[in-house]
C-alpha cells in the first residue's frame, strides 16, 4: 500500500471520527484502529489519535459556540477536564492499555443506560449542581471521565453526555457544545505530555487532523440543523451499538 493512499485513508478516518465526535462521541474508535493499521504501536497510535482529533473538537466547539454559556457548571467541568486529561496521559505513558480496554464495555454500558433512561428522574438530580456539594460531585466525576479520556478516550463523549444528563441538562445541542469544548481541554492537556515525550507521529497526525477538522466542523453544523430528539435517538443507538461491539470484541479476546 502506497504512503499517499495510506494517508488518504487516515484522512477519511479523521473525517468520520471528527463528525462522530461532533454528534455523539466515539471518533477515536475510527481513528485509533486506522492508525494501528498504518503500523504504529498502540501507545503511539493512541497519542496520535488524541492529537489528530484535537483540532476537530475545537472546530465542533466553535460551531456550537452559540448554544451554551461559560457558567459556573462549565468552569467546574473545565477545571476537572484539565486535571483529568493530564492524569490520564501520565497513566498512559507509564502503563499498558489492557486495564481500560477491559473496562471500556462497562463504562459504555453505564453511559448508555443513563442517557437512555435518565428522563425526569435524572433531571431532578440536577438540583445537586446548585450547591457546593453537588458541584464537588460533578467535579470528581468529570475528573474520572477526563482521566479515562486522557488515557484512551473511546466513548468519552458519551460518558460526558451522561454526566450532563445527571446535572439536569436536556438540550442536546448545548450538551454537544460543552462536550466538544471540554474535549479540547482534555485532549489538549494530554497532547502536551504526548508531544513532550515524542509520542505523536507527524504525517499520520496531519492526515487525521485535516480530516477531523473537516468532519468536526461540518458534522456539528449538520447536527445543529437536526431536531434535538433525532440527535438524541442517534446518540442512544450509537451508544448501545458501541457497547455491544466492544463487549463482544473485548470479552471474546479475554474469556
Amino acid at each position: 500500500m502506497s504512503t499517499l493512499f495510506l494517508l488518504f485513508l487516515l484522512f477519511l478516518a479523521g473525517l468520520v471520527g471528527g463528525a462522530l465526535n461532533a454528534v455523539a462521541g466515539g471518533g477515536s474508535f475510527v481513528a485509533f484502529p486506522a492508525l494501528l493499521f498504518s503500523g504504529l504501536s498502540p501507545v503511539i497510535a493512541n497519542a496520535t489519535t488524541a492529537a489528530g482529533l484535537l483540532p476537530a473538537s475545537f472546530m465542533s466547539g466553535f460551531a456550537y459556540r452559540k448554544d451554551f454559556t461559560y457558567d459556573r457548571l462549565f468552569l467546574v467541568l473545565a477545571a476537572a477536564s484539565t486535571v483529568g486529561g493530564i492524569l490520564g496521559a501520565a497513566i498512559l505513558l507509564g502503563t499498558k492499555e489492557s486495564t481500560f480496554e477491559l473496562a471500556l464495555p462497562i463504562l459504555l454500558a453505564f453511559a448508555s443506560l443513563v442517557f437512555t433512561f435518565g428522563g425526569g428522574a435524572i433531571a431532578r438530580l440536577g438540583k445537586l449542581a446548585q450547591n457546593a456539594g453537588g458541584l464537588l460531585v460533578v467535579f470528581l466525576v468529570q475528573v474520572v471521565i477526563a482521566t479515562y479520556g486522557g488515557y484512551f478516550g473511546g466513548g468519552m463523549g458519551i460518558l460526558m453526555l451522561a454526566t450532563f444528563a445527571f446535572v439536569g441538562l436536556t438540550d442536546i445541542h448545548r450538551m454537544n457544545g460543552m462536550k466538544s469544548s471540554l474535549a479540547v481541554l482534555i485532549n489538549g492537556a494530554a497532547v502536551v505530555l504526548f508531544a513532550f515525550t515524542h509520542k505523536v507521529v507527524f504525517y499520520p497526525w496531519l492526515a487525521v487532523a485535516l480530516g477531523g477538522v473537516t468532519g468536526g466542523y461540518f458534522g456539528a453544523r449538520i447536527a445543529r440543523r437536526i431536531p434535538a430528539t433525532k440527535v438524541r435517538r442517534f446518540v442512544i443507538v450509537y451508544g448501545w451499538g458501541m457497547t455491544a461491539y466492544f463487549a463482544w470484541r473485548t470479552y471474546a479476546q479475554h474469556p
